[in-house]
């Protein structure tokens, strides 16, 4: 039987046509934010690779590589991300572009532990925009931070003051939950909608000598959280220890505040 062979170089113009590794041949920005809104970060920052190399796209280049920071931050290429957003933030042009640069830079430095250097950042972007579309969101990162380094009247200052002057911002609701929490360090190692389960990880890390202890708290859709966690710690140190040591045993850890 006659087999008609599919020619070499038309198989090689329908990949372009497709797209190779899942990337649209013809990648626009909108497909980048779609990735990234789908939490698919690889294709994000493919897309915006392949999009910064066309001569076209001179006018979108600094939110294009805002996008690639932003995808090296969330897959954890801290450095790269850090590098990006440095670069970024000398932007005067397109302010707020460069005020998202430095949240980004902010999220790389508190996420890396350096919580001096994640509130001087913080601190450089309201000095040079008082007057932010994200102020809400800065004076959230501004109580983060503040909470990590146990400053905690100054960080309850930020978080009234968010509650109070943005009531329906998205960063009033974890404001008010920031607002609840005591003022010492613990280590958060799983967090659950069934009871149950949190019930159960508690009782394992307890015959294991941990002090730990369950709370409750809402998320923005009023659904209930069975949070676990560990220590009641007045040192960022210890509860540093404790969460090392709590990560070799296998468990997903996470300093609260």
């Amino acid at each position: 039987m006659f087999r008609k062979k599919f020619p070499g170089k038309v198989l090689v113009m329908a990949l372009v046509a497709v797209g190779v590794w899942g990337v649209p041949a013809q990648a626009s920005i909108k497909d980048v934010e779609s990735a990234i809104i789908q939490k698919d970060y690889a294709l994000a920052k493919q897309s915006a690779l392949q999009l910064l190399e066309q001569d076209g796209a001179q006018e979108q280049g600094q939110e294009l590589r805002y996008y690639v920071g932003l995808c090296d931050l969330q897959m954890g290429e801290y450095d790269q991300a850090k590098k990006i957003f440095s670069a970024l933030i000398s932007d005067r042009k397109n302010i707020p572009l460069r005020d998202k640069a430095f949240l980004g830079l902010f999220d790389v430095y508190y996420i890396d532990g350096q919580y001096k250097k994640a509130l001087k950042t913080i601190s450089r972007l309201h000095h040079l925009s008082p007057d932010s579309e994200f102020l809400s969101l800065i004076y959230l990162k501004f109580a983060r931070a503040n909470l990590k380094l146990a400053n905690w009247h100054k960080a309850r200052e930020y978080l009234v003051k968010i509650v109070a002057e943005y009531p329906d911002s998205l960063e009033a609701h974890a404001a008010k939950q920031l607002l609840n929490e005591e003022q010492y360090f613990a280590v958060q190692v799983g967090a659950f909608l069934d009871r149950a389960r949190a019930e159960k990880l508690a009782l394992e890390l307890q015959q294991g000598g941990e002090y730990a202890y369950i709370v409750e708290t809402t998320d923005q859709e009023n659904r209930k959280f069975y949070r676990v966690r560990v220590g009641q710690l007045v040192l960022l140190d210890k509860a540093q220890k404790l969460e090392t040591k709590l990560s070799q045993q296998g468990y997903p850890t996470l300093i609260y505040p």
